[in-house]
């Protein structure tokens, strides 16, 4: 007799020569933590490698901003020069100064500029000025300060425009736009359109600037003309000149200057020559990254703590769970009943489900296999009657052995479909379409379209089954012979009906069809007697110009198959 050691582990002793070693058997948690460990490590690398790509996105999105801005600062103080040039050539076409009359055109000009902080004035080529809109006609000449731009515009032809200056009668900071205007019989003069600085800061305020960023205006000497409070003041030098320096290529670049790193872009101006900066401190593109790394760490902290409180809970539920799953199986082992129970776990609650349908199947199985028993055991003999029925009426009309033979395996073919239609499907019932389909078959012309089937579903049971699918296979039989199938252009339509009866009709259009003879053979049998009789139905035969027809009306009681009404039919005869 085998003993049992309890001092010997059976997962872990030597296994059987020949036979596999068992593989170690470990709790269900130990399968949770690394599925979570498999789930979380490659979650917080992707995480951390999704940060990364969205700092680098980042840089990307600010550094096409700060481009963006300071195009946006360019485009603005271009409108604005152009506006003023526009203005100064309106001026420059009045006919008093095509005409020499300078006093006339400090009168217009004073006029057109009344309500502006611009002004105007002329320009001699020996760089004097006068005209001056801001003071009388009469006051005397004298020299401008804008002597560069004045000596550019006077070589060139071209519209100038200075640098920051202070203006010699306002005292306040100014730029001058100079065009040059040849005037017949007294040369080349320039018209000069004087404008406050201050009037620039507009470029910048129209821009939106994110938080922390900085622009400034500067002109070719590198002094302010407009910007933020860490530009500098007007007309000071830059306070970061190096960030005005322009790159060779149109990028951001980082620049070190005294209050740390910053990101800067540079965008000179091709028809002033100013330029227009925009900077950032570095922190603030990097600042970003290192909250959404401090956020990482902080959540991979906190979800590990939520991860081990959900592995010790998901365990106890998991546990108890598979625990009564592991009972229910070893009822239904035992061939007791097992209902579906309401688990936590919708995977262990469907497997609960799957073993209660399981139950419920191999309960209905065994009712179905005691029903077919029964059923096979009674309609054994009733067989053996048709049988005999069958081989009676098949020798009256048999003219040798061979014909009878064929004709009698046929039947019992037809008889063995509706059999097989019947072991099929069992207590459910054998279709109406089905047993038609299989029964006419064989019989059916090549061309589909001499013959139709139709009708609303409809189930019969086993005694109807048998009987009108023998009576399917005569009459199908008998249109081969001499009726809707014997020739080439022959049809048969059979339908049906079911309201309070089963109404069954066949219809055979046959041109020139002849009855020959009224002997009563299998088939009127068939049709007739057997099921008309054991169906409690009414069978009628229609002979019709074109064809025949055969009519069945049936009670639905009789075909049921959930009741017995068949049987009840059967037997009230």
């Amino acid at each position: 007799m085998a003993t049992y050691d309890k001092n010997i582990d059976p997962l872990t002793a030597a296994a059987p020569a020949g036979k596999s070693r068992p593989r170690r058997i470990r709790p269900i948690v130990h399968y949770l933590t690394g599925a979570a460990l498999v789930t979380l490590v490659p979650g917080f690398l992707f995480a951390g490698l999704l940060i990364f790509q969205n700092h680098l996105a980042q840089q990307a999105t600010m550094e096409t901003l700060m481009l963006a801005s300071a195009r946006g600062v360019t485009q603005a103080m271009e409108r604005e020069i152009g506006a003023n040039i526009t203005t100064l050539r309106v001026l420059a076409a009045a006919p008093s100064l095509r005409e020499g009359d300078y006093r006339g055109f400090h009168e217009h000009s004073r006029v057109a500029l009344d309500e502006t902080q611009k002004s105007l004035f002329i320009i001699n080529p020996d760089l004097t000025t006068f005209a001056y809109t801001r003071s009388d006609f009469d006051v005397p000449h004298s020299r401008t300060n804008s002597v560069e731009a004045a000596e550019t515009a006077f070589s060139t032809g071209e519209v100038a425009i200075t640098d920051v200056l202070v203006g010699s009668v306002t005292k306040k900071l100014i730029y001058n736009i100079l065009q040059p205007v040849d005037i017949p019989d007294d040369g080349r003069k320039l018209i000069a359109l004087n404008q406050e600085v201050a009037g620039l800061s507009s470029v910048i305020s129209e821009t939106v600037l994110p938080e922390g960023w900085n622009a400034a205006l500067l002109d070719k000497r590198n002094q302010v003309l407009a910007g933020t409070a860490s530009a500098g003041a007007l007309g000071n030098a830059f306070a970061f000149p190096q960030l005005g320096e322009r790159p060779s290529f149109y990028r951001w670049r980082e620049v070190d200057t005294a209050e740390g790193p910053m990101l800067s872009v540079a965008q000179r101006s091709p028809s002033t020559g100013w330029t227009v900066v925009v900077w950032a401190p570095v922190w603030t593109v990097f600042q970003p990254l290192m909250i959404s790394v401090g956020s990482l760490a902080g959540g991979a902290v906190l979800l590990l703590a939520l991860m081990i409180a959900g592995l010790v809970w998901l365990n106890r539920q998991v546990t108890e769970s598979v625990r009564g799953l592991a009972k229910d199986a070893r009822r239904l082992g035992d061939g007791d009943e097992v209902w579906a129970r309401p688990y936590p776990i919708a995977e262990i609650a469907e497997v609960s489900q799957a073993l209660s349908d399981a139950s419920a199947q191999r309960r209905a199985a065994e009712r179905d296999v005691e029903f077919l028993m029964r059923e096979v055991a009674h309609r054994a003999k009733n067989q053996m009657t048709v049988i005999t029925a069958m081989a009676k009426q098949t020798a009256r009309g048999a003219t040798d052995i061979p014909s009878y033979v064929q004709a009698f395996e046929r039947r019992i073919m037809g008889l063995a479909r509706s059999t097989d239609l019947l072991l099929t499907h069992g207590r459910a019932g054998v279709a109406l379409m089905e047993l038609a389909e299989s029964q006419l078959e064989p019989f059916a012309p090549q061309d589909a379209g001499r013959m139709t089937i139709s009708g609303p579903p409809v189930r019969l049971n086993v005694q109807a089954a048998q009987l009108l699918g023998m009576a399917l296979h005569e009459l199908a039989t008998n249109a081969v012979k001499y009726g809707a199938f014997a020739g080439d252009s022959g049809r048969l339509d059979l339908t049906w009906s079911s309201s309070d009866e089963l109404e069954l009709v066949w219809r055979e259009t046959v041109p020139g069809l002849q009855i020959v003879g009224d002997r009563v053979g299998f088939g009127t049998t068939v049709l007739k007697a057997m099921v008309g009789r054991s169906l409690n139905a009414t069978v009628e035969r229609h002979l019709r110009e074109d064809g025949i027809e055969w009519q069945f009306v049936i009670p639905l009681p009789a075909i049921d198959p959930e009741g017995e009404g068949a049987a009840e039919v059967a037997a009230a005869q």
